[in-house]
């Protein structure tokens, strides 16, 4: 009787360890490794994918270098 109990609350834990780090990966994870900054310096918070000054400077030129500087 214990073992279904166990692979079913294993399920559901790793189900929401799945569900909860998705979350996380709106940011394009190359372009993180490359420029080694936080989302918040191109994003306008760490969860959305609306961009600042910088993110749409970035977009443009592929490039932070003679971004504007971030507020």
């Amino acid at each position: 009787m214990r073992k279904p109990f166990r692979k079913v609350l294993l399920a559901v834990a790793a189900l929401t360890a799945f569900v909860a780090g998705a979350g996380h990966s709106l940011a394009n994870p190359d372009i993180f490794k490359k420029e080694k900054k936080p989302c918040v310096t191109c994003h306008v918070s760490a969860k959305s994918k609306e961009l600042n000054e910088v993110g749409k400077y970035y977009k443009e030129k592929k490039t932070l270098v003679g971004a504007p500087k971030s507020k």
